[in-house]
């Protein structure tokens, strides 16, 4: 894009602006917002130590995260539709920097606790405010290629907030976690200040507060079971009676979105077949990416003995291919359409997942390093040109409902697949373990017997990763052949 062009582009009130620079504040903000997805996971050691706490109780700063941000999403359709991009944006990433503050600062737990879900909040609003925004202020033949630059962020930072946690942790406290955010943060606000404008249609609708209501029960409750399998198991009536809450708030909702005039979402987006199905592509690959991510560090740290630093930078490389890949698949996109790559992104998604099914505790980490890269090439071959080719359906008054939708859902399916992978993983595991009995008599076969119970759990969360990925390898079929989708 040249820099005349850029300037040429005018906002909502008809006045000119440069596109390049609002884009590079959305890269930059969004980037700072999504990495702390992931960034707590290795400092759950000293942040137990720091406040005297328990495994159980310290993984809600990421389990909160994740279900504060899944809250705020499906709402943000609203504030989308009602209020002004420019406006929007600072106001999330202002949220964001309040709760980084908070947490930096915090001395007991249940306050850092609220700065993570505060974070959330940021985060929720930011992510489909951005990709909206990129979706909307580029022509459909370009919009493969913005997608990509978008996919640069949201599949690259939570891939390496693990490793540069586990870096800085070497060197420093948990809190230079969120010391090291807030600059960045008030970079973007100041840059947004200058750079972002109003881009997006607005309209005066009415809030239906029952919508609301519904919205965060359902949601939250869904997410809230799926995010509690781990610690409890699908039998506890913590986990069922949740996910039936969930799922009865959330057809609610979604019934009374078609009635009403003004709906919080506009679910009327699944009238389009294409989008209907890029969504339901792009949740099925989720369902294997984010659970498959959480699994192999946890198999690298309890099977291998490995480090969180060494864990995370087994996955690193992989990440980098993500982030490199997102915006060169963009483009070649734009050039031949979506059926070809998506069948192709999820055969190697497939197939490299299905390497992992024989893992040992002997596996060569070489051999993790790069088949995880070509599994991530895979997924970049995915999930945004297939996005794309969903929101590229709409009419332009649907495109920021149906970006909202479609991360509501992912994020949805995400947690659903994680769930099922550590429940398959820990009854599996669970079902193997030798009887105490051995233990006393034989110490050494109790031990081995408990590593290969182990191993076990970990081949068969890769078989059902795998099988989620083969789904998905099916569904890629069915999308428009390359020249009817350009």
């Amino acid at each position: 894009m040249s820099q005349g062009e850029s300037n040429q582009v005018l906002d909502q009130n008809g006045k000119p602006y440069n596109r390049l620079a609002l884009v590079s504040t959305l890269l930059v903000g969004t980037f700072s917002t999504f990495i702390t997805s992931t960034m707590l996971t290795t400092a759950f050691p000293s942040l137990m130590r720091s406040f005297n706490i328990t495994a159980n109780t310290v993984q809600w700063l990421t389990t909160g995260f994740m279900l504060v941000m899944g809250i705020t999403m499906p709402i943000t359709g609203f504030f989308i539709k009602r209020f002004d991009s420019r406006k929007l944006y600072l106001t999330a990433v202002a949220i964001f920097l309040t709760g980084t503050i908070i947490c930096f600062f915090a001395h007991t737990f249940a306050v850092i606790l609220v700065g993570r879900l505060v974070q959330a909040t940021g985060v929720g609003i930011t992510a489909p405010v951005y990709q909206t925004i990129m979706a909307s202020i580029y022509p459909p033949n370009k919009r493969g290629s913005a997608m990509g630059m978008a996919g640069l962020v949201i599949g690259l930072a939570p891939a390496i907030g693990p490793t540069l946690s586990g870096w800085l942790l070497l060197h420093y406290s948990w809190r230079m976690l969120f010391l090291a955010i807030m600059p960045i943060s008030i970079v973007v606000l100041i840059m947004g200040y200058f750079t972002l404008r109003k881009v997006l249609l607005t309209e005066k609708a009415p809030v239906d507060w029952n919508s609301v209501l519904m919205s965060i029960v359902g949601f939250g409750s869904m997410l809230f079971g799926f995010s509690s399998v781990g610690s409890y198991s699908w039998s506890d009536p913590i986990v069922y009676v949740t996910l039936i809450i969930g799922i009865t708030f959330v057809a609610f909702f979604v019934w009374r979105s078609l009635k009403i005039d003004n709906p919080l979402l506009e679910f009327k987006a699944f009238k389009h077949s294409d989008y209907t199905l890029s969504v339901i592509l792009v949740a099925v690959a989720f369902m294997s990416m984010n659970g498959f991510t959480l699994i192999l560090p946890l198999y690298l740290q309890t099977i291998r003995g490995e480090s969180p630093l060494v864990s995370g930078l087994t996955l690193l490389p992989g990440a980098i291919v993500i982030g490199l890949m997102n915006p060169v698949t963009g483009r070649i996109f734009d050039q031949m359409g979506v059926r070809n790559m998506a069948i192709t992104g999820m055969f190697l998604l497939t197939a490299t997942t299905a390497t992992f099914i024989p893992v040992t505790d002997k596996t060569p980490i070489s051999y993790l390093v790069v088949f995880y890269m070509v599994r991530m090439f895979g997924i970049s071959m995915v999930t945004m040109p297939t996005t794309t080719t969903g929101i590229n359906a709409l009419p332009l008054d649907l495109i920021g409902s149906g970006t909202v939708v479609n991360n509501t859902i992912r994020q949805v399916f995400a947690s659903m697949g994680t769930a099922i992978l550590v429940s398959v993983m820990s009854n599996v595991t669970l079902s193997h373990t030798p009887a105490h009995t051995i233990m006393s008599q034989t110490p050494i076969l109790f031990k081995k017997l408990s590593l290969q119970a182990n191993i076990v759990g970990f081949r068969y969360a890769f078989v059902i990763s795998t099988s989620f990925a083969l789904v998905g390898f099916i569904l890629a079929f069915f999308l428009k052949s390359d020249k009817e989708a350009l």
